[in-house]
């Protein structure tokens, strides 16, 4: 851990490290920038924003360049808990930009992803970032448009626009309150202006007038620090993949898909060709022991214990106990999983599968078990919960729509806090 706050500019000068806009080719922010650092060629305070977001994925990078690019004027940061962004959800997803076809029609989902695919095919043809429209075979159906992309790229390049535009990124910034700002001799004056106070596990804060949460696995436990309704509840799910030997690549060219089933949010085993040329197959969808927990067993006390006590989990099961049986059936035996496979491609074997990485989903649930499907989001009361945007659910395709959103939770902030 960095034992100072991380503040990463790329507006007021030329870029810092390997990477541009102030990041290193690792996606760092780069070292060697002190306090305090301009705004617009104004001085400005590093602990001061008109507005703070927190959370460093592709949803939250996504809306704060919308912000930025739409209010110019405004200071505008992004808080991160890892000293890395983009690493969790972002960085553990199959990389599809989905199409959209098997969500209900109508349905927010269902909009977010025909427009945010289109956007993000634009994006990075503007960027040169490398995608491939290798389509998808739903069953009988082709689905030409669906195509593959490193999200996580597409989200440092977010990050990069956001910097440029003159954002500041705070990296290892866990936030631990949510608090007004108490009037104090010790305190600036920013106090009046910046009412809201966000501190973190070190005990170092930021102020600021107004707060949008893209907190992903954790939007329900930053709902619940700022006075926000903690429901729905996240339960993170963890998604196994396998991968396919490079001797048996040839044997898929594009997206293979099931029809999902209408009951679940997840899509079923599939096989996504990969930008770099390999396969994955999966993923199953097991409960995680932890939030971020990518192992097996990874575990944490307190990550189970909310979900068994504060959520709907135990209703959930009884209502799906067969479904849940076979997830973690296929998640202990390879030859499970390959049998599913072999109804698509019979030509596959155990002996050709590797096993893969594994992502961990945030999925919201209500206390009746019910599974939320849609993107939700919501604020408060009060003088604090009237100041904050809550993105609370933004399941898959989250990536795919992540301009969509973006553009989406401009508009509300803009409307919300009569920006």
């Amino acid at each position: 851990m960095v034992p100072a706050l991380r503040y990463i500019r790329g507006a007021c000068g030329p870029a810092l490290g390997g990477f541009p806009g102030g990041f290193s080719s690792a996606g760092r922010p780069a070292p060697g920038r002190s306090w305090p650092l301009c705004q617009g060629g104004r001085p400005a305070s590093t602990r001061s924003f008109d507005v703070v977001v927190i959370g460093g994925g592709i949803v939250g990078l996504a809306s704060a360049r919308a912000l930025i690019l739409r209010h110019p004027a405004l200071s505008i940061g992004v808080l991160e808990k890892e000293k890395d962004l983009a690493i969790h959800q972002t960085g553990h997803n199959s990389g599809v930009i989905h199409s959209g076809i098997y969500y209900k029609p109508e349905s927010l989902k269902a909009k977010l992803c025909v427009q945010g695919a289109a956007l993000i095919y634009e994006y990075c043809k503007q960027k040169g970032i490398s995608y491939k429209q290798c389509g998808k075979g739903l069953m009988a159906i082709d689905c030409p448009y669906t195509g593959i992309v490193d999200y996580r790229q597409v989200a440092l390049s977010f990050a990069k626009d956001f910097q440029e535009a003159g954002g500041f990124v705070l990296t290892n910034f866990e936030v631990k309150d949510i608090e007004l700002a108490k009037e104090n001799p010790s305190r600036s004056k920013d106090g009046m202006k910046y009412p809201i106070v966000i501190r973190n596990t070190k005990g170092e804060e930021v102020q600021c007038q107004y707060v949008v949460t893209c907190a992903g696995l954790y939007s329900d436990r930053i709902s619940e620090l700022s006075g926000c309704n903690p429901d729905p509840r996240i339960v993170p799910f963890r998604g196994d993949y396998l991968i396919l030997k490079p001797e048996k690549c040839y044997l898929v060219k594009g997206n293979i898909y099931p029809v999902p089933d209408s009951r679940f949010p997840f899509l079923g085993v599939h096989f996504t060709p990969r930008m770099d040329g390999s396969i994955w197959l999966g993923p199953n969808a097991v409960l995680a022991f932890k939030r971020e927990g990518y192992r097996p067993f990874d575990f944490s006390a307190r990550d189970i214990m909310d979900v068994i006590i504060k959520s709907g989990l135990i209703k959930l099961v009884f209502q799906n106990f067969s479904y849940g049986v076979n997830e973690m059936y296929k998640a202990c035996f390879l030859s499970a999983t390959v049998k599913h496979l072999q109804k698509f491609i019979p030509e596959i074997t155990v002996s050709d599968i590797l096993r893969g990485p594994a992502g961990v989903r945030a999925q919201a649930l209500d206390r009746d078990g019910n599974l939320v499907e849609d993107f939700v989001f919501d604020g408060g009361v009060g003088d604090i919960g009237n100041r904050i945007l809550h993105v609370r659910n933004a399941p898959s395709p989250a990536a795919t729509s992540s301009l969509a959103i973006s553009g989406m939770i401009a508009d509300e902030v803009q409307q919300r806090f009569k920006l």
